[in-house]
């Protein structure tokens, strides 16, 4: 925790450096297993034999091991080589974004995430929420095996000191 909180630390200072400026971050639980199946619910689903994809409309929730992603519209890729769990390639979601896992939450206009990879990558007013603190900017990649991420574009950090005032 002692780590996470000085890692934020120096993200403030780089942040205030320069508002382009990029600087890396450290996400909660790298103990993700993406060997888990992923289940996907949503109001209606249509699907594309042809290009290997399927879209999930409306109230989409995607569940895989620790991690939830809701939007509004999902579109998956299917790889012909098998990808991922359950054959998947890629999941493309828009329409307001909310990623949790363990003690962080991300919410982002859009998302791509690569599940051979392992990472996702959030674009639009990002905004990324660990306990009290918080860090937002244009585009947030994170790697979901070690845990490591990258926020770039207008990067601005509230750090609230633990315990109160």
């Amino acid at each position: 925790m002692t780590l996470r909180i000085a890692l934020i630390s120096i993200l403030a200072i780089l942040a205030h450096a320069a508002s382009s400026q990029i600087a890396g971050i450290r996400l909660g639980s790298a103990a993700f297993d993406r060997t888990q199946p992923v289940e996907v619910t949503a109001d209606m689903l249509s699907l594309d034999q042809e290009s290997g994809s399927a879209v999930f409309d409306g109230n989409v929730l995607v569940v895989q091991d620790t991690l939830r992603l809701s939007a509004g519209r999902v579109l998956i890729e299917y790889s012909e080589e098998g990808g991922g769990a359950s054959g998947i390639a890629r999941l493309l979601a828009s329409g307001g974004v909310t990623f949790v896992t363990g003690g962080e939450a991300v919410e982002a206009s859009e998302a791509a995430y690569t599940v051979a990879s392992a990472e996702v990558q959030f674009t639009g007013d990002v905004l990324l929420t660990q306990g009290r603190n918080s860090i937002s900017g244009d585009k947030l990649t994170i790697n979901l095996e070690s845990g490591s991420g990258r926020i770039e574009g207008n990067v601005r950090t509230i750090l609230n000191r633990q315990g109160g005032n």
